[in-house]
């Protein structure tokens, strides 16, 4: 049993990690077209924002009602639901013939983006070793990245030689690598079984998993959004709206615009696209150092250092200076862009009782996708207005400093639901493994 133990959570965290790779490729696809799309069309910078942020409206909808969807029907149905849908909608995207046609099927697909990482992130806290969470789920969460270096690279191939569709017709690949897994090897929650009285499915599922099944919660009601401003957690909630607005305006605004930022610069189209790489692939790089510096001091430090860092950098942007120091300026950039926002993610899981978890994440991103929807298009304005490059990258850093400003005013965890029985230990006081945490909470070993 403990054989098939480790084996389980590490296909589980792969699992959600393929799935969260191909949501980075979605995010990272548009950024490395938005040049084609535009001279194919012939439409500017402002109307491109626009498309842009028609696929972030569509995450904002289904980050709002997955969240609710993945607490009520399951993490596992929720998150091969919005694989599926977004996969086969992304791969639609290639067959628009005009910007409406183009519009209105990225909203869709954003539908189904907004409900694989809720999902994705409530499944990795819960199964990942009690004393690892922050690092293993910023591994996870590093798919991210590298489905955004994924297209990175890819792009710099492809797109000038074989048009922009071919990009979006690659967009399905996750029904043919990923659904069939997950269909056959994703467990779902056994703390989602348990929260829904479906005891004994989640005795079987515990058994065959060989962990133990956690007591069920005190019964607080379905966790709807209004969970998440009782018992102290109104302001912790507000600030993290706050933040998650921050950083997806500051990830999507720069994924989408930093191509175009850096040939308005002077480079060609093959090294603009070079930058995107770098950007994402800072953020891996620096995700799991920051994800094993978490758990050694709190998430509550790294986050608000990782805003700060990633505001610092974004602003030196803005100065020409040597090509290598540039590359490194946008390397850090990505992780306190794209870094940030993966361990802003396991801090709001991890500040909620298990019965809200998917619940305060989705709702933290849908907020979030405000300012994911708001980036593309401010950036594409201020493109078209002529102001320059430097109002940009000012406007991007600015909004990092506020990120980091929220994240540090944010009050600690309520008491209860650090010490309740089927809760871990907070964001910013992780318990390590044989602590007497573990003695009281069985469900912080269960997953080692």
């Amino acid at each position: 049993m403990l054989v098939a133990r480790r084996l389980r959570t590490p296909l589980v965290i792969g699992l959600c990690g393929a799935a969260v790779a191909f949501d980075g490729y979605d995010l990272v696809v548009y950024g490395t077209t938005v040049s084609a799309l535009m001279d194919e069309w012939g439409i500017g910078p402002a109307e491109a924002g626009r498309l842009a942020s028609s696929a972030l409206v569509g995450m904002l909808l289904g980050s709002l009602l997955a969240g609710s969807l993945a607490d009520r029907l399951g993490r596992r149905r929720t998150l091969i639901g919005g694989l599926t849908a977004f996969s086969l909608l992304t791969a639609a995207c290639a067959a628009a013939q005009n910007p409406d046609t183009f519009m209105v099927l990225r909203f869709l697909t954003g539908l189904g983006l907004g409900a694989v990482l809720p999902a994705a992130t409530a499944l990795t806290i819960e199964y990942a070793p009690a004393h690892r969470r922050n690092l293993t789920y910023m591994a996870m969460q590093s798919g991210y990245a590298v489905g955004g270096i994924l297209a990175s690279a890819l792009a710099i191939g492809l797109v000038e030689d074989a048009g922009w569709r071919v990009m979006y017709v690659i967009g399905a690949a996750p029904l043919v690598l990923v659904v069939p897994l997950a269909l056959r090897y994703l467990p779902e929650s056994v703390e989602h079984l348990v929260g829904r009285g479906r005891l004994d499915e989640a005795r079987a599922l515990a058994a065959r998993l060989g962990r133990t099944v956690p007591e069920p919660p005190p019964s607080t009601g379905h966790a709807g959004v209004r969970a998440l401003f009782t018992g102290g957690l109104a302001r912790r909630t507000l600030l993290f709206w706050t933040a998650a607005f921050a950083a997806l305006l500051l990830v999507y605004g720069m994924n989408t615009w930093l191509p175009e930022l850096m040939r308005e610069a002077g480079y060609p189209l093959g090294s603009a696209l070079s930058f995107l790489l770098v950007f994402n692939l800072g953020s891996i790089v620096g995700s799991l150092l920051a994800g094993r510096l978490a758990d050694r001091v709190g998430s509550t430090y790294v986050v608000v250092g990782a805003f700060a860092l990633g505001a610092l950098c974004v602003a030196l942007l803005s100065v020409r200076g040597p090509v290598a120091l540039t590359y490194v300026l946008v390397a850090v950039s990505g992780f306190g862009a794209i870094g940030t926002m993966n361990m802003l993610n396991a801090h709001v899981t991890r500040s909620y009782p298990v019965p809200a978890r998917a619940t305060g994440i989705g709702w933290s991103l849908g907020v979030g996708r405000l300012g994911g929807i708001l980036g593309p298009s401010v950036g594409g304005l201020l493109l078209a207005s002529d102001a320059g490059i430097g109002w940009s990258f000012a406007l991007f850093a600015a909004v990092a400093a506020v990120g980091a400003v929220a994240v540090s005013l944010a009050p600690p965890a309520p008491r209860a639901a650090a010490t309740r029985p089927t809760t871990e230990p907070t964001a910013d006081r992780p318990a390590p493994a044989g602590t007497a945490h573990e003695a009281r909470c069985p469900t912080a070993r269960t997953a080692e």
